[in-house]
């Protein structure tokens, strides 16, 4: 090769690795435009951007000044009439009334303490909401560094084919190693960056969720460890799931705000009160004087009673109901995480990558050949993989357990 071919050729790589250089500058700032976060982190972005929440949130808010309002007074009436005759130029007389309604004083106060009711019911059934949506979230992120660490595996995997693919191929040249050895290594590693590329797909539909709880915004979990476990035993966080159950406490405060319902309908046969001034004239003379009058409700009433009882009695099977199937799902979680971790204590991790290290050391003395290294390694990646699912699985019942603590 002469000086300009070799200056070429120095050139060609110059750009190579300038082009590779650009590359990797684009990809670290693409990737520095969505800020890594931890599993708290994202959960507090999603409460705060989730657009259901902020909805929820306005709708209770709009519920709450709707309430209220129920409870102020009447808008006062003015009436004013003039009357005409033959008899008399212009006006003969007239007639003004300023009147203001309103109710039983009593019913004022039973009003603004079912209103109060109401509003903890609502508070509590966004509490639910933002309790389920909260725990989906976290779901995501669970599989996220589920998929993390299966990615970590194939991605050792990878490397442990390539470092055989150069050693054989350089046996293979010197006639130590046979194609069908070679083959199967390259076969391997087609293998690998199919699955790897499936983790990645996987990977991104998940960001795609996640971003779709956080209001659009994009998002990104980066490289995170599974939540530090509960120090409680089974008997404590069942105990702690079923007293802190938020569902249970809006069915108990749908039965107080029932119950409260019913003391403001039975006083609905309370006549409505009515004050006032009035002022007539006729003529040259002019009379004054109060007003006073009411209405009796001797129809609008009706049934107003019974229609709060049975709707009390809808709540309190409700709040039953709502008991129930708290305590049944917490008994069936705990149970469910004891045969989890069961599971994941007989896998011994430590044993399973020794095994790999032993085997990586005899494929490449030539003690064992290469179809007996991948089917042998194949079952130890599969169980350590068959180990992450139940470890995946734990997480997640916990995370469920532990989900009126979000």
């Amino acid at each position: 090769m002469d000086e300009q071919e070799e200056n070429s050729e120095i050139d060609i790589k110059a750009q190579g690795k300038m082009k590779s250089t650009i590359m990797t500058i684009a990809a670290l700032a693409i990737a520095a435009s969505v800020q890594a976060q931890t599993i708290s982190d994202v959960l507090k972005s999603v409460e705060q951007n989730n657009m259901e929440l902020q909805a929820m949130l306005k709708g209770n808010e709009a519920a709450d000044l709707e309430t209220r309002r129920q409870n102020y007074l009447e808008d006062p009436s003015v009436e004013y009439s003039p009357f005409f005759n033959n008899d008399a130029r212009g006006m003969a007389s007239s007639e003004l009334v300023v009147k203001q309604g309103f109710d039983f004083p009593t019913l004022y106060g039973a009003r603004s303490k079912a209103a109060k009711l109401q509003s903890g019911v609502r508070e509590l059934e966004y509490r639910t909401a933002r309790r389920d949506l909260l725990l989906q979230a976290k779901s995501i992120c669970l599989d996220l560094v589920h998929l993390d660490k299966q990615k970590a595996i194939l991605a050792e995997r990878r490397k442990n084919a390539d470092e055989l693919l150069a050693m054989f191929t350089e046996k293979y040249d010197n006639g130590d190693a046979t194609s069908l050895e070679l083959n199967k290594i390259k076969m391997e590693r087609m293998n690998l960056a199919t699955e790897l590329t499936q983790a990645e797909t996987a990977r991104a539909e998940a960001l795609s969720q996640l971003c779709a709880l956080n209001g659009g915004k994009p998002i990104d979990l980066g490289t995170a460890e599974y939540p530090t476990l509960p120090d409680a035993g089974a008997a404590v966080l069942y105990e702690q799931a079923v007293s802190s159950d938020v569902t249970v406490m809006a069915a108990q405060a749908s039965v107080k705000a029932a119950e409260q319902d019913i003391k403001v309908n039975k006083q609905s046969w309370i006549p409505k009160l009515e004050v006032g001034y009035r002022r007539n004239t006729d003529g040259r003379d002019a009379s004054n004087g109060f007003l006073i009058g009411g209405s009796i409700p001797l129809f609008s009433s009706k049934n107003k009673v019974k229609t709060a009882k049975a709707r009390h009695t809808e709540a309190r099977m409700r709040q039953t109901e709502a008991a129930i199937k708290a305590e049944s799902s917490a008994r069936a979680l705990i149970d469910k995480m004891g045969r989890l971790d069961a599971a994941m204590k007989a896998y011994d991790v430590p044993l399973m990558r020794q095994t790999l290290s032993l085997l990586r050391t005899a494929v490449e003395n030539g003690q064992i050949s290469v179809t007996d290294y991948y089917v042998e390694a194949d079952n130890v990646y599969r169980n350590l993989l068959a180990y992450m699912d139940v470890e995946r699985q734990y997480h997640g019942v916990v995370a469920d357990i532990t989900k009126n603590g979000l």
